[in-house]
């Protein structure tokens, strides 16, 4: 990793003119208070912070649409930050396999510091933009970069952004200390105004649990219109372990109206779809046939079983 530089970091001026490195006024004698005030203090805050997140719905909606744009298209997704921001990017990245199916190459995420900074902080290795840049280089036209800066000032996340949007990729920035001339920083700006923190400048905090949430919704959403998502079961999931094993037997019970018995068959019998388990449950169809019905759909088990049904009726006509 690139040493950091002289001249990466704003003055002690710039840096206290961020909303996110001001003094909350609500926790001015924070430690007076007793355990219990503490803690509903700091929940109080966090509340804010996702009422805010919601009065940027429209956009975040947006997001999720390029976000299932880039998957559907074979392009990539990749997280970029350091610290509190670099490791909620990662958390996205590695929750998406698991809970949806996706590849690991499909959406990935790259941390300031390098790997050993998920678990200890790398001081400084936010500075240098330059491995910012290095770190999203390989991004190109159809593919989207998610820059994640609490302060929205940080070189490493800005050195990828003009990485990503140099190469033709799509960027969004999503950050919680809204500045001027933030809209020309990202092709999308989701600037949270999370203000100051209940710990001064604690940004893993307040701004930290609004940010969590703006991903978990871009993910979320992404998802449901990419067809991995049945009503409001995970019908994608990978069960590597006994309790996804579990939860996707009961998928199959609850979506495809079966016993357990026959759960665990048809689960079998599809090498551990769970889509094409389903589509078998309701439609009475083989296994290859009910692959192939999925396909039709473009993955979309509802409307793989709508057209099914429309299948039947002409059939008995």
């Amino acid at each position: 990793m690139t040493e950091p530089t002289k001249g990466m970091s704003r003055s002690a001026e710039g840096w206290g003119a961020l909303s996110t490195e001001a003094r909350n006024p609500a926790s001015e004698e924070l430690d007076t208070l007793s355990n219990e005030e503490i803690v509903s203090l700091l929940l109080e805050e966090d509340q804010r912070g996702l009422e805010l997140a919601r009065r940027y719905s429209q956009d975040i909606a947006r997001a999720a649409s390029w976000a299932a744009e880039s998957l559907a298209g074979g392009g990539e997704i990749l997280f970029a930050g350091a610290g509190t921001s670099g490791r909620l990017g990662i958390l996205e990245a590695a929750e998406c396999p698991p809970t949806f199916g996706t590849e690991p190459e499909q959406i990935r995420a790259v941390i300031a510091g390098g790997p050993e900074a998920v678990f200890a902080a790398r001081e400084g290795s936010e500075d240098i933009s330059e491995d910012g840049a290095a770190a999203a280089g390989h991004l190109g036209k159809g593919d989207l970069l998610i820059a994640i800066s609490a302060s929205s000032v940080t070189p490493f996340a800005l050195g990828a952004l003009v990485s990503a949007r140099r190469s033709g990729a799509r960027t969004i920035l999503v950050t919680c200390a809204p500045g001027a001339g933030m809209s020309t920083a990202a092709d999308l700006v989701l600037a949270l105004d999370t203000g100051p923190e209940v710990l001064t400048g604690s940004t893993r905090l307040k701004a930290g649990s609004a940010t969590k949430a703006v991903l978990n919704a871009i993910t979320t959403t992404a998802m449901v219109s990419l067809g991995k998502v049945y009503g409001n079961l995970m019908v994608d999931l990978r069960p590597g372990s006994a309790k996804l094993r579990d939860r996707a037997l009961r998928i199959i019970e609850t979506a495809g109206e079966v016993s357990r018995e026959e759960a665990e068959r048809l689960y079998d019998t599809a090498d551990g779809e769970v889509k094409t388990a389903i589509v078998m449950a309701s439609c009475g169809l083989e296994v290859e046939a009910s692959r192939e019905q999925l396909q039709a759909a473009g993955g979309h088990v509802r409307k793989a079983l709508t057209t099914s049904s429309v299948a039947d009726k002409s059939e008995s006509v």
